[in-house]
């Protein structure tokens, strides 16, 4: 397959603007198709600050699922929405790039379910930054040493799900190194939840503020030290290079895929 044809879900976001302009400034990648619920009609180019592409935003995932010659699905869009868009897209079987986040095990227990049900594949990631994956290797190394941590995730104030994916899928990398779910001690919380939500028994902290984009510090405790972890996105730009790695693998996937790392050599 010499081009790919991408068929972009949430192409008025900011992410999805970022996608747009990446996918317009590489030659073996073709957005076909651009799908949201706001600024319909417009130009998906100019939307996102280029040149127009000829490509109108539309409001009907079914619409263009029909019309379009896809490869790819990719989908930034709410966990409101983004169930019923995979399922739409494996229906027709077009596989799907996921970076939408706020999926639990039930949801993606799901999508293993459609991938087997369609003979085609999905890729989902919590997060497509590469300094994410390694930070989360090699938490999963600093959890055979220190077993008590704490995870701050910070994002903007526009991101809907808490805890991000990316802090979820930390915790329970290190629940899965230390080869057991961390034991709650007794507190005595004078405001619920001023401790953090618990995931595999590790406090997760969630913070949302205008001025952030994606950031998060993995902080582990020692007789006597702090190892703290840290990966900050500054800007959309850096998910870019691992999406595209998804996009132009999809094609050739028939199978369930969690996580970039393991499509990394």
């Amino acid at each position: 397959m010499n081009q790919i044809n991408v068929l972009l879900c949430g192409a008025a976001g900011k992410m999805g603007r970022e996608i747009t302009r990446a996918i317009a400034g590489v030659p073996d990648l073709e957005l076909v198709g651009a799908v949201d619920l706001i600024r319909v009609g417009e130009d998906a180019g100019l939307l996102a600050g280029i040149r127009p592409l000829g490509i109108t935003v539309s409001d009907s995932l079914p619409e263009m699922l029909a019309r379009k010659k896809a490869h790819v699905l990719a989908d930034f869009t709410s966990p409101l929405a983004v169930m019923e868009n995979i399922k739409l897209a494996l229906q027709h079987r077009v596989p799907a790039v996921v970076g939408t986040t706020g999926l639990g095990d039930d949801e993606l227990q799901s999508i293993r379910q459609w991938v087997e049900q369609y003979a085609t594949g999905a890729i989902i990631a919590p997060n497509f930054a590469l300094g994410a994956v390694l930070m989360m290797k090699m938490v999963q190394l600093c959890a055979r040493y220190f077993t008590a941590v704490e995870i701050i995730e910070m994002h903007h104030d526009e991101k809907l799900d808490a805890p991000s994916g990316t802090a979820l899928q930390t915790a329970r990398l290190i629940g899965d190194s230390i080869g057991a779910v961390m034991q709650e001690r007794e507190k005595f919380e004078k405001i619920p939840g001023a401790r953090g939500g618990r995931v595999s028994g590790i406090p997760v902290h969630s913070v949302r503020l205008p001025g952030l984009v994606a950031h998060q510090e993995v902080i582990f405790g020692g007789a006597g030290q702090l190892l703290t972890l840290r990966h900050d996105a500054f800007t959309r730009e850096c998910f870019i290079p691992g999406l595209l790695l998804a996009i132009r693998r999809a094609p050739r996937n028939e199978k369930f895929i969690f996580g970039i790392e393991n499509l990394l050599d």
